[in-house]
């Protein structure tokens, strides 16, 4: 975990006590930019109503902060 450089963002079901301590204890041995999010009532697959909604715009709303496009470079010209 230590290694990791991408930002990262963990979501996790509030109703599931271990994974949310297995990311607990990935969150603290990450370097990185990062953030974690439990999504109350839920289980670690996110099927009760609403729950994977949730899920996805946590996500959606993480990757447009932190995934920005590069400007590609030319083999050719070096840029």
């Amino acid at each position: 975990m230590p290694l990791v450089k991408s930002p990262t963002l963990l979501i996790v079901g509030g109703d599931d006590e271990l994974v949310i301590e297995l990311n607990k204890e990935a969150f603290t041995r990450l370097r990185c930019k990062k953030d974690m999010k439990i999504i109350p009532g839920a289980t670690h697959l996110f099927e009760e109503p609403g729950a994977l909604e949730q899920v996805a715009r946590l996500a959606a709303e993480w990757f447009r902060e932190h995934l920005q496009a590069q400007p590609r470079t030319s083999a050719a010209s070096g840029r």
